[in-house]
C-alpha cells in the first residue's frame, strides 16, 4: 500500500513538472515587429471612411474609431509615431453656422426603436463651418472627397465653401494648411515613411445616391460619375508621388457600392394591403380595390392595347407588390395613353395622366430602392419633386402606390451597370498602381462580397451587410459602424503583414459596437 502512495505521488510530480515546464506545447506569442515597413511618420489619404464617418455624421468618437486610427494605434507597437486627426468638437456631428445646425451637414443618426428608422441626434454641432485649425494632421481622410480632389489646389479654401456651386470641401477647410494647398501637398509635407490610400469610392457614390441622376461634379455632394481616364491620372499621380521619397504603403480596391445596405434594404415590392392602409388592414384592401378599379385596370387595358402590357399589373390583394417607377429608358407612350383617355376624362386631364405614365412601369427584383425612399414611398409628390410641375391630386397623390417613383428614387439596371463599369475599371488601375509600386494590396471588393453573401464570423459572432442589425454598417447604410471600422483595420493589417513581413495583430471586433449610443461618453 505504501508503495503504491509513493508511486502515485511521483507520477504527481511528474505532471506537475510537465505542466510547469517551459516547453510547453503552447506556441509563444510572436513579437510585434514591422517587417520591411516604417511606421515612423504615417499619415492616411481617403474620404469619409478615412475619416471615420458614420451615421451621417463625421463627429469626434466616429473619427476616434476610424480604421485609419485603429491601423496607427496598430503600428505603434511596430515603431509607428504619433497620429493626429482634426476631431470635430463634439459628438453631435456635422456643422453649425452662428449657433444653428447647416441642414446640409446634419447631426448624426440614432436608431427609433418603435418606427424601426434612423433619426437625427437633437442638439447643435459645436463644430462651426468656419472654424480653423492649426497644424499638420496625419489622418487626411475628407468626407466627400474624389480622386482628383485630393490633388486639387484650394480644395481647402474656407471661401471656396460658400460658392454656389462649391469649389471647396468644409471637412479640409478646417485643417488644410493654407488656401492654396493640396491634400497631397500637405500630405507630402510631412514625409510620410507609410500611408494608407483608399479613395475612389465617391467617384460613383454621388451618382448612386442620387438614383442615377448626374448634375454637377460638387465638390461635397458632387453626383456624377468620374470619367475613367481622370481617375486613372488622379490615382497613379497621388500613388508615384507619394512613394517618391521611398515611402511604403497600402492601397485598396473598391467594393461594388450597389451592395451596401443604401441600396439593398427596401425591397422592390413593399406594398400590401396593410402597408397600404398605414397599419390598417381594411382599409388598404378597401383602397387596393379601388386602385385596380380606377387606375391600374385602366392604364393595363391601355398599356396592353400598345403592346406594353406588361409594364403593370393589378395590385394584389394577398401579395406584396411593387412599387410604381418612372423608367426613363422606356419608349414614352404619353401621347397615346392621353388619346386612349381623352374620351373619359377629357383632353387635358388625359394629357396629364399620359405625362404621369408615359414611362411609367412597376419595379421588378433588378431595380434598386434606396434607403431613403424609404420615407418617400406614399408620400404626396409636390410641384418640386413631382417631375411634372405641380402637386397631383387625389388619387395621384402617393408615390409608389398611385404615382411613379422618380429617377432620383430608384436605380435601374442601366444605371447599376454605369455604377459596375465605373467600378471595374477603377480597381483595374488601383491593382496595377499597387504592383507596379510595390504596396500592399486589400480586397476590400472580395471582403464586401463576404459580407453580402452569408457573413463573416469572428469568435461567437457573424458580421453581415444587413441593415442596422449586420454589424458592419453604420445607419446611413453607407458607411461602417464602430464594428466595420474594425474589420477594416484588419483586412489592411493583413495586407500589410503579408506584403512587408510585419507581424501587427488584429483588434479584438468584439470590442467595437454595432451602433452609438444617444448619448456617447
Amino acid at each position: 500500500m505504501k508503495k503504491n502512495i509513493k508511486w502515485l505521488l511521483l507520477v504527481s510530480l511528474i505532471v506537475v513538472a510537465c505542466n510547469n515546464d517551459d516547453s510547453n506545447d503552447e506556441p509563444a506569442e510572436v513579437p510585434v515587429v514591422p517587417g520591411t515597413a516604417v511606421f515612423t511618420k504615417y499619415v492616411a489619404l481617403g474620404d469619409s471612411f478615412a475619416a471615420g464617418y458614420s451615421d451621417g455624421a463625421l463627429f469626434a468618437k466616429g473619427q476616434s474609431n476610424a480604421y485609419t486610427n485603429i491601423l496607427s494605434q496598430q503600428f505603434a507597437a511596430a515603431g509607428g509615431g504619433a497620429f493626429t486627426t482634426p476631431y470635430m468638437l463634439d459628438n453631435i456631428g456635422g456643422f453649425s453656422s452662428g449657433g444653428v445646425q447647416i441642414p446640409k451637414f446634419p447631426t448624426r443618426f440614432i436608431f427609433e426603436p418603435v418606427t424601426r428608422t434612423p433619426v437625427n441626434v437633437p442638439g447643435v454641432s459645436g463644430t462651426a463651418i468656419t472654424a480653423r485649425l492649426t497644424g499638420s494632421f496625419n489622418n487626411m481622410g475628407v468626407p466627400g472627397a474624389k480622386s482628383f480632389h485630393l490633388l486639387a489646389p484650394g480644395y481647402g479654401n474656407l471661401a471656396g465653401v460658400f460658392t454656389t456651386p462649391a469649389t471647396a470641401n468644409p471637412y479640409f477647410a478646417r485643417f488644410s494648411s493654407s488656401s492654396t494647398t493640396s491634400i497631397l501637398a500637405d500630405a507630402m509635407a510631412q514625409a510620410p515613411t507609410f500611408f494608407s490610400l483608399f479613395i475612389g469610392g465617391n467617384d460613383v457614390l454621388g451618382y448612386a445616391t442620387n438614383g442615377g441622376v448626374p448634375t454637377s461634379q460638387d465638390p461635397v455632394l458632387g453626383d456624377d460619375i468620374t470619367p475613367t481616364a481622370t481617375f486613372n491620372f488622379a490615382y497613379n499621380t497621388l500613388v508615384s508621388t507619394l512613394t517618391s521619397n521611398g515611402a511604403k504603403g497600402v492601397v485598396a480596391n473598391l467594393p461594388y457600392i450597389t451592395t451596401l445596405p443604401h441600396f439593398t434594404t427596401v425591397p422592390y415590392n413593399p406594398l400590401t394591403a396593410k402597408s397600404i392602409g398605414k397599419d390598417n388592414e381594411a382599409v388598404g384592401l378597401a383602397t387596393i380595390k379601388l386602385l385596380n378599379a380606377q387606375l391600374y385596370g385602366p392604364l393595363k387595358a391601355a398599356l396592353t392595347a400598345f403592346g406594353a402590357g406588361d409594364r403593370i399589373n393589378l395590385l394584389s390583394e394577398t401579395s406584396a407588390s411593387p412599387v410604381l417607377i418612372k423608367d426613363e429608358t422606356l419608349p414614352n407612350l404619353a401621347a397615346k395613353l392621353a388619346a386612349a383617355f381623352t374620351p373619359t376624362l377629357g383632353a387635358q386631364t388625359a394629357a396629364f395622366y399620359g405625362a404621369i405614365f408615359g414611362q411609367a412601369r412597376q419595379a421588378k427584383s433588378t431595380d434598386l430602392l434606396l434607403l431613403t425612399t424609404r420615407a418617400a414611398i406614399g408620400a404626396a409628390p409636390t410641384a418640386v419633386d413631382s417631375g411634372v410641375g405641380i402637386a397631383p391630386p387625389y388619387p395621384l397623390n402617393a408615390f409608389g402606390i398611385s404615382f411613379p417613383l422618380q429617377d432620383k428614387h430608384v436605380l435601374i439596371p442601366t444605371e447599376i451597370e454605369e455604377i459596375r463599369v465605373a467600378t471595374d475599371a477603377y480597381n483595374v488601375i488601383i491593382a496595377a498602381a499597387a504592383e507596379a509600386k510595390g504596396l500592399a494590396f486589400v480586397d476590400t471588393k472580395g471582403v464586401m462580397t463576404k459580407l453580402s453573401s452569408g457573413g463573416i464570423r469572428f469568435g461567437n459572432f457573424t458580421m453581415t451587410s444587413s441593415y442596422a442589425v449586420g454589424g458592419a454598417f453604420s445607419l446611413d447604410g453607407v458607411h461602417p459602424s464602430p464594428r466595420g471600422y474594425g474589420l477594416i483595420a484588419n483586412i489592411f493589417i493583413d495586407a500589410i503583414n503579408a506584403k512587408y513581413g510585419s507581424t501587427l495583430r488584429h483588434v479584438d471586433l468584439g470590442t467595437y459596437p454595432i451602433q452609438y449610443p444617444l448619448t456617447i461618453q
